[in-house]
């Protein structure tokens, strides 16, 4: 009997805008795995490939993300669907950096590798988002660290995010984005931060998400 191969419970295979990061705004296809809460269908790494190459023959895509819940707990999986044939569009792999010790081995299949760290940066979540970023690194993908912090996270918290980036690699792109409908606009606190951080790092962007429904991560 043939054995079907690793599957994954899928959000779908949804068309959208880039939310945040580097590629915001670009068109791209989402492979979004599934929370727990959302409507889930099942499909096999071999089934996903090739609904991956039947949607990019049909409409121009930037690029394809792969995001949604822990998607690095699926690293077998997505290894078995880069084994099955090429992808058609390169690849940005969007992760929480929680899981260095599983992107080695997609780490060669990507484009980007997006390490997004949410809400208030803890010392435990940057070390591993910059082990993360090393790893990139080191086997020369593009790499990127976005803040999304809320409106409770420091300027300090942040520079430090940015000074364990720029430990971990001199290239990698770092991209702060203020929370949704802040007023950014009515003092210099962005600003600020910004001169600060590019006195750190050298690639520092201070750029406003797209929100949802639009924004997709």
């Amino acid at each position: 009997m043939q054995v079907a191969g690793p599957t994954a419970a899928l959000a779908g295979v949804p068309a959208g805008i880039q939310g945040a990061g580097p590629w915001l705004g670009r068109r791209q296809l989402f492979v979004k795995f599934a929370a727990e809460a959302e409507t889930a269908t099942m499909f096999t790494a071999a089934a996903l490939a090739q609904e991956i190459r039947r949607l990019a023959a049909r409409a121009p895509y930037h690029s394809l993300s792969i995001s949604g819940r822990d998607p690095l707990a699926n690293a077998e999986y997505l290894c078995a669907m880069f084994a099955t044939e090429q992808c058609p569009l390169p690849v940005m792999l969007d992760i929480d950096g929680e899981r260095p010790e599983e992107l080695r081995s997609v780490l060669r299949n990507l484009s980007l590798l997006q390490v997004t760290v949410t809400g208030m940066p803890t010392d435990a979540s940057l070390e591993r988002a910059a082990a993360s970023i090393a790893l990139g690194s080191s086997l020369s993908v593009e790499h990127a660290l976005v803040l999304c912090p809320n409106e409770q996270a420091t300027d300090a918290q942040l520079l430090r995010a940015v000074e364990q980036a720029h430990g971990a690699s001199e290239r990698v792109q770092v991209v702060i984005h203020p929370p949704v409908g802040e007023p950014i606009d009515r003092d210099r606190r962005w600003v600020s931060l910004i001169e600060r951080a590019a006195s750190v790092h050298a690639d520092v962007r201070l750029m406003l998400r797209i929100p949802s429904p639009i924004g997709m991560r």
